[in-house]
């Protein structure tokens, strides 16, 4: 009988020391797993549900995305030519009907025959020109003052010419003005009123700058 009791005592004291090791290996490697039985070596069993992610789509209410880059340049239209006004008729004996042939016909003012139609200075001028060019020394002259040396075009001179006259007594002035090729020509040719009929005195390039006057033919 004494020796169960004996017995019972030591099983009882090797189950405490069970016991107190277990708690104290417990504390050593943190606690078990929840749910985790002591003494089952098999996977914790999560039973726990599986997360329900509720929450909306995002709604990416954000503005487009503005292209900020400068518009490629557009070719301006291209701009008309403004209409000239037609011309106005030329009355016959008129200054403007004196240098009107002038422009119908290149170098008409290194005709002789058209020498009638100029006084002086110009006439001595010209005079002076066809006596050079008799003794073979060479020309004095543009053939195409008229034209302001510009090259002889009669269909653009045609389209363009415009003529300015001004009277005053026996002084008159007629502005030439006119287009080739792109360039704007304009002269002044001077007259006088010799004998009841105009004579030209002298031609002016407004653009040129020069004078048939200032011409030393000799």
């Amino acid at each position: 009988m004494l020796r169960r009791l004996v017995l019972a005592l030591s099983s009882l004291s090797m189950l405490a020391a069970g016991l107190n090791g277990g708690a104290s290996a417990q504390g050593l490697f943190g606690a078990p797993p929840p749910n985790a039985s002591s003494g089952d070596n098999a996977p914790a069993d999560d039973k726990s549900p599986p997360a329900d992610d509720k929450s909306p789509p995002a709604d990416d209410k954000s503005p487009p995305a503005v292209d900020t880059s400068p518009p490629a340049a557009t070719q301006a239209p291209e701009s008309k030519p403004a209409e000239l006004p037609p011309p106005a008729p030329v009355l016959p004996g008129s200054p403007t009907a004196v240098v009107k042939p002038f422009y119908d016909h290149l170098g008409l003012e290194l005709d002789p025959a058209q020498r009638k139609n100029f006084a002086d200075p110009a006439k001595t001028v010209l005079d002076k020109s066809d006596a050079l060019r008799a003794s073979g020394q060479g020309e004095c002259l543009d053939p195409n003052m008229a034209l302001d040396n510009a090259d002889y075009d009669k269909l653009a001179i045609d389209k363009s010419l415009r003529t300015i006259e001004a009277v005053n007594g026996d002084q008159a002035k007629v502005v030439v003005a006119f287009v080739v090729e792109g360039h704007q020509h304009r002269l002044e040719w001077k007259l006088k009123k010799i004998g009841g009929g105009w004579k030209i005195s002298d031609l002016l390039s407004v653009t040129g700058e020069w004078a048939l006057s200032q011409y030393q033919c000799e």
